[in-house]
């Protein structure tokens, strides 16, 4: 079945088919991404408060030097090798290549290159919300006495490996979630997709490669950048749909 078939929650609301229908797919997926640029600007505006806390002494004092002392003292050389292997693995090939796999079986499977598309936008652009982060604010590192080897010098704010594999792991479960029919299996994929998300971010921290307010960074820039590649998508079909139904 081609990826364009498949069909949106009809619970979603008659309404809003009405209204596609009545602005015609290009005017109804303008007015559903203004709602996601409207998302991510509210979550611009909190990174831009996140990164003045940063750049002040008594903020890092509070949460980001406490965090790296925490994660010293519950270090082990077993355990430090164990989340290390789990940081490289999920790092700058191991889920890219998990996830181009999963977008590539979709498309022959549907027939269609929409899952490439939004797997390639998905990725390319937290790529470069990465690389210019970095440029802008250009943080240091914790000090490499509290760091596990291998040791990184880019900068540290924000956290890349945090931002692409949340982002990664996101894309990867709306896409199979949109072909699920059983709640409990979404569910166990939405729940599994944090779950990674979220012990990527720690194991950043725990290693001392990154603070904790540079992996807060990155999981709140995924968040907005899975916010407008959904909504985009959303819209995609809502138009498609709204163009498809005759007018009652």
């Amino acid at each position: 079945m081609p990826a364009s078939d498949h069909r949106t929650d009809p619970r979603a609301g008659t309404r809003t088919r009405a209204l596609a229908r009545r602005l015609g797919p290009r005017r109804a997926l303008a007015l559903v991404l203004l709602v996601g640029l409207a998302v991510v600007l509210a979550a611009s505006s909190w990174v831009s408060g996140l990164y003045v806390a940063v750049t002040d002494d008594e903020s890092v004092a509070l949460l980001d030097e406490p965090t790296l002392r925490l994660a010293t003292q519950v270090r082990s050389p077993g355990l430090d090798d164990a989340v290390t292997a789990w940081t490289t693995a999920a790092g700058v090939w191991g889920l890219p290549a998990l996830a181009l796999v999963v977008v590539v079986v979709l498309a022959l499977r549907d027939r269609s290159w929409l899952p490439v598309v939004l797997g390639l936008a998905a990725g390319g652009g937290s790529v470069l919300m990465t690389l210019v982060g970095k440029q802008l604010v250009g943080r240091d590192r914790p000090p490499l006495s509290d760091a596990v080897p291998p040791y990184e010098t880019s900068a540290s704010f924000p956290s890349g490996h945090t931002l692409n594999a949340t982002v990664v792991v996101g894309i990867v479960a709306w896409l199979l979630v949109q072909r699920q029919t059983r709640r409990c299996l979404r569910v166990l994929t939405v729940a599994s997709s944090a779950l990674l998300a979220l012990s990527i971010g720690l194991s950043r921290v725990y290693l001392g490669h990154h603070w904790l307010t540079d992996v807060l960074a990155g999981w709140l820039l995924a968040a907005a950048w899975l916010t407008v590649v959904v909504v985009a998508h959303r819209a995609w079909l809502l138009g498609r749909e709204a163009a498809d139904e005759p007018s009652p």
